[in-house]
This record gives C-alpha cells, structure tokens and sequence, in this order.
C-alpha cells in the first residue's frame, strides 16, 4: 500500500511539475519553468524508485 501512496504523489509532482512550466512558457517566466521543470523531474524519480519496490 505504501508503493502506492509514493507512486500518486511522484505523479502528483510531475502533474504539478508540468502546470508550472506550461504556466511559465505562457508568462515568459524562465524561473517558474526551471521550477517546473525540477519538480516533474523528482516526480519521475520518485515514481521510478516506487515502481522499483
């Protein structure tokens, strides 16, 4: 059950991740893509290392 927690929240992140840099691409914000950008990529490595359980 625990797997499955980290695996909603690592997509959670990337979902988050992605609003962000789209919402920076529409605003011309370079620091809110870069944070976007940087959360997606966690999320991936979350739900890689959840997968990995």
């Amino acid at each position: 059950m625990a797997g499955n927690k980290d695996k909603a929240k690592a997509l959670a992140n990337e979902a988050i991740g992605n609003v962000k840099q789209g919402v920076g691409k529409v605003t011309d914000n370079d620091k809110l893509r870069a944070e976007g950008k940087a959360q997606e990529l966690k999320g991936d490595e979350k739900q890689t290392k959840a997968d990995d359980k």
